[in-house]
Formats: C-alpha cells, sequence, structure tokens
C-alpha cells in the first residue's frame, strides 16, 4: 500500500467517528453460576437482586454474528459498529470503568456504545490503528457503569532482536497468586463472552497461522484474575473504578503470576500480572469507593 493510499483509507475511517449502537442484554443467574464455575468459585446460589461483582459485565452485549458473516480468524466480518479496518490482528490493550451502582442479577440491562476515536500510527512493530470506544451501561434507567475500550489492530511484527522489558509497577507485592492457564478455561471463557476469535481455542491456528507460541489468554480474562485477587485480599472494601492496561500477551504453555498490594494510603490499589520471566503483562490499578 502506497502512502497516499493508506492516508486515503485512514481518512475513510474517519467516517466512522461518532458510530454509534444500542444493545440490549438480561443478567441471567445461568450466566452468573457459569461464570462462578469457569472461575472455580463456590456457587452462592444467586437470586433476582444480587449484586454482580466488578467486570463481569464484559460476559454481556457481546457482538452476534451470523456464521456466515465471520470472518477467517473467528471474529465478525470488519464494518458495521466498528471500522473495517484490514490489518490482520485486532487486541483488548486497556479499558477504564467507574462503577456508579453494580448491575443486578436479574434485571435487563442496555449498552449505549460510540466511537470516540480512531487514530493510525507508525512504529517499530508496523501499522497501528487504535480505536476508542465509550460506553454506558443502564440498568433500568439509571446509569450503573461507564466505561471506555482501548482496541488496537496491527500488522504481524516481526520478531525482535531485542525484547524491550518494562520494570514492575508493582517492586514489592503484598498478594500474589500463581495461575496455570489451561485450554478448557481458556474455551469455556470464550463461550461465556461469545467470543469466536480462534487465537483463545484453536492452537494449529494460533501458532501456524498468526504465529503465536500457543493459545493466547483473552486480555479481559487476565483482567479477571486481577481482580479476583484484588477482591479477595480487600473483601470489605467497594471497588468504584479500575484502569486496565495490556502491555505484552499471556500464553497457556506456561504458568504466570498476579500480584498486587495497596497504595495512596489504602485508598486504591496496584496489580500486576507477570508473565514466566516476571515482565509486566497487565497492569490494573483500582480506585475504592
Amino acid at each position: 500500500m502506497t502512502e497516499q493510499e493508506a492516508a486515503t483509507e485512514g481518512l475513510e475511517w474517519q467516517r466512522w467517528v461518532g458510530s454509534r449502537e444500542s444493545v440490549t442484554d438480561i443478567v441471567s443467574i445461568a450466566s452468573l453460576t457459569r461464570m462462578s464455575a469457569t472461575f472455580d468459585h463456590e456457587d452462592p446460589g444467586w437470586r433476582d437482586g444480587d449484586p454482580v461483582p466488578p467486570l463481569w459485565h464484559f460476559m454481556y452485549f457481546p457482538p452476534v454474528a451470523r456464521s456466515s458473516a465471520l470472518g477467517p480468524d473467528g471474529h465478525p466480518a470488519r464494518g458495521g459498529f466498528l471500522p473495517p479496518i484490514p490489518l490482520p490482528r485486532r487486541m483488548f490493550a486497556g479499558a477504564r470503568t467507574t462503577y456508579h451502582r453494580p448491575l443486578k442479577a436479574g434485571e435487563t440491562i442496555r449498552r449505549e456504545g460510540a466511537i470516540a476515536k480512531i487514530d493510525k500510527k507508525s512504529g517499530k512493530s508496523g501499522t497501528l490503528v487504535f480505536v476508542l470506544i465509550r460506553y454506558q451501561i443502564f440498568g433500568g434507567i439509571e446509569l450503573a457503569v461507564e466505561e471506555e475500550h482501548d482496541i488496537v489492530y496491527r500488522d504481524v511484527a516481526a520478531p525482535a532482536k531485542t525484547a524491550q522489558v518494562e520494570q514492575s509497577s508493582v517492586p514489592k507485592p503484598d498478594w500474589r497468586r500463581t495461575i496455570t492457564p489451561d485450554p478448557v478455561t481458556l474455551f469455556r471463557f470464550s463461550a461465556l463472552t461469545f467470543n469466536g476469535h480462534r487465537i483463545h481455542y484453536d492452537r494449529s491456528y494460533a501458532t501456524e497461522v498468526e504465529g503465536y507460541p500457543g493459545l493466547i489468554l483473552h486480555g479481559p480474562l487476565i483482567g479477571y484474575y486481577l481482580i479476583d485477587l484484588c477482591r479477595n485480599s480487600t473483601a470489605d472494601r467497594t471497588i468504584r473504578s479500575h484502569t486496565f492496561r495490556a502491555r505484552r500477551p499471556l500464553f497457556d504453555t506456561e504458568p504466570f503470576e498476579v500480584v498486587g498490594g495497596l497504595i495512596d494510603g489504602g485508598s486504591g490499589a496496584l496489580l500486576e500480572a507477570r508473565d514466566p520471566e516476571g515482565a509486566p503483562a497487565m497492569t490494573l490499578q483500582v480506585e475504592f469507593a
């Protein structure tokens, strides 16, 4: 693609800024029970009106496309609400979430989404396109959750001669847990979130087509492990907001660690998922109510 063609295509994508969608879903007892089972939690016996834990809303409002409308990677074909960016890799890069009130079991919920920004950049790994999406989730007429998602599209990067490793954000953690990922958990999480992306469950596709060393963990799945560690370590606290930032992928080939601790005099927490070499893979900053 020439520079002029790339510039023209970038301008074409800007037509999607301001694109909106409205989706409804139901916080069913069945979905909450399946999520508890997937993360090996003891089922509390969900009842209508029970508060939904932070981040569990990620399993609602999935894009639903007919099988004939899926791309070769298992994602819905490009276009529609999201711009038709042709770069081969599409990934969750981060999110910022504020909870005004918890979602409740049994209620009908609605999510209003809008594409706020599209940025195209060139770096050492090739072309990158960042899409910022803003969401509001309502329970009835009440605003429950506000959220921003960062989605990144990129080329298949050439192997770096020297991998740049970021410094840990949590040098002396108070909390830690080792996670041993497995294909069954990745498959069940894909099913819960209706995520057809083949890099999470199709090993031959992930390794032979996309060139990964194994199945890649979903960004939100890593986020769940971080949130779980925070909630288990601060059972008496309520999470008001949190910010995720994805730094590098994690795979199902080796165990990894999630660590964290309190910050700002106990008004917040900082957590981190570390790859098998100890490098930060995802960070999570939490603010308590």
